[in-house]
């Protein structure tokens, strides 16, 4: 669930104003009964959780009393998630949620908090609750001792839209209430240390003038940041967006990552990048799998449906999406068995030293301009002129066999992701370049799975050969990808023009 609040600071003789003018005609503020929470904070002996915006609770009298919180992408937002459970048996799930962040560190009680709670609910004129104020007055327990006490509002969005949290915001402030960063509870009663900056280190401004140290090691942090960001939401099967799943970003992020490493490696450690990217292949093979599943999913029933005046028939193609249905789950399985791994952890731990402190070598020190253009030239030329079992882009043959066409979307992406990387220092001609390739590698990406999916099908179909029905089908649905196939194949050289005109590449 996607908790989104607001907090305020408000000083110990604030009176919460009426707050009826918030909300629609018709509607009201319905006073809700006190309630008195007491919440113990888990965190590691140093903080981690806390200092990257992440909390472990348990807190006595919810119905669900643990609770983890995790950043998201929009500001004032977090993942919520909780479950059932006894204070001293810390729920398993919930402890391997918050692994990209405690990594291999125990977990223990950090901060216990007091909290009195006096609730109001905005409702509309149909009684559905818009958005909940909390005036919560807040001491900090330290066994029965009280070590400090403050008082914030809170102000948390259900129903309403983000207007009428402006409007309440409004009256708030008008009262006395200082709006401030969002600052959890639990940071605030423990102080300094837990507001410090995050193990994992985070991309930097870059200078006017930037060494291919800085742009590199940006790279890097920008790869290991989108790794370890989805692995709760991989956890928890969340998706990302309308259309994407964190499986999907997950794996793109290890692509990138050592498609990075492999670019850049003649300014990396070769006993350090290796290793790193050994591990990383692993796990993206193994989200892989999971990936695959869902594509040929979404892409069956897109498929399925593309002619409405030929349908298929639905049975035959829901016993294809039964036998998919099974491999994502058995994909899934292995996802989990991997991220409960030590193997796992191991990596994590690698990936936030590397975000830390890549081991670059003496050539890094250089100008990023000068380079790093001839290091992004590399899997350019591969690209452009072929070989090593791929043909070159300008030369595919339409009547080539689909290996050949997946061979030059490796190499595409490859060059894809080394442009992207340096793209926003040397600017102009690289990020044309940049989103020129996206789109050869959009063409591409539709050749591969049209590809995997027509045979697919016809695996599924073969592996039940008195089935007449579904055999049918899946001759219909491979016609309907190979169809697809042709039109990539049509469209690739005009792409492909488009790409490598005018001074696009001559930075190269």
């Amino acid at each position: 669930m996607l908790e989104e609040e607001r907090k305020y600071e408000v000083d110990k003789d604030f009176t919460l104003p009426d707050l009826t003018s918030s909300v629609p005609p018709g509607g009201r503020v319905v006073r809700l009964p006190p309630v008195t929470l007491t919440a113990t904070y888990l965190d590691t002996a140093d903080l981690r959780l806390a200092r990257a915006g992440v909390s472990l609770r348990h807190r006595k009298g919810d119905p669900l009393p643990w609770t983890v919180k995790l950043p998201a992408d929009v500001p004032g937002t977090r993942h919520e998630i909780s479950r059932v459970g006894k204070r001293r048996e810390t729920p398993t799930e919930l402890i391997r949620l918050v692994t990209a962040y405690s990594r291999s560190a125990p977990l223990a009680p950090a901060a216990v908090v007091r909290t009195v709670r006096h609730a109001y609910e905005l409702r509309d004129g149909s009684d559905h609750v818009l958005a909940e104020i909390a005036d919560d007055a807040v001491s900090v327990l330290d066994g029965e001792r009280v070590r400090s006490r403050f008082r914030e509002v809170e102000v948390e969005r259900k129903g309403g839209d983000r207007e009428l949290l402006d409007r309440v915001e409004s009256v708030l402030r008008d009262a006395g209430a200082v709006a401030g960063d969002f600052t959890p509870k639990h940071v605030r009663a423990l102080g300094k240390a837990a507001a410090g900056a995050p193990d994992l280190v985070a991309p930097t401004e870059l200078p006017g003038k930037p060494s291919a140290a800085d742009v590199v090691t940006n790279a890097i942090r920008r790869g290991v940041g989108r790794v370890l960001a989805h692995d709760p939401l991989v956890r928890l099967r969340a998706p990302v967006g309308d259309d994407d799943t964190a499986v999907h970003q997950m794996r793109v992020g290890c692509r990138r990552l050592r498609s990075d490493l492999r670019t850049f490696r003649s300014l990396l450690r070769r006993d350090w990048v290796g290793p790193l990217r050994d591990e990383l292949k692993w796990l993206a093979d193994v989200l892989g799998a999971a990936r695959d599943a869902e594509v040929l999913r979404e892409r069956l029933h897109v498929t399925a449906a593309a002619d409405p005046l030929s349908p298929l028939d639905s049975d035959a193609v829901e016993r294809i999406d039964a036998v998919l249905v099974r491999r994502h789950d058995q994909a899934l399985a292995s996802v989990d068995e991997a991220l409960t791994s030590e193997r796992y952890t191991a990596l994590v731990e690698a990936l936030v030293e590397a975000a830390r402190a890549p081991r670059l070598t003496d050539a890094a020190e250089g100008p990023a301009t000068k380079v790093l253009p001839p290091l992004v030239a590399k899997p350019w030329r591969r690209l452009a002129r072929g070989g090593k079992g791929a043909d070159a882009a300008a030369d595919l043959d339409p009547l080539a066999p689909d290996p050949r066409w997946h061979a030059v979307r490796i190499n595409g992406k490859k060059a894809r992701y080394a442009v992207d990387a340096v793209a926003p220092v040397l600017g102009g001609d690289a990020r044309k370049l940049a989103k020129s390739l996206s789109r050869v590698q959009e063409l591409l990406g539709e050749h591969q799975d049209a590809a995997v999916a027509a045979e697919t099908w016809l695996e599924v179909a073969a592996a039940d050969p008195t089935d007449h029905a579904l055999a049918v089908t899946a001759g219909r649905l491979a016609e309907r990808e190979r169809a697809s196939i042709r039109a990539v194949r049509a469209a690739f050289p005009a792409a492909w023009r488009d790409t490598t005109k005018g001074s696009r590449t001559s930075w190269l």
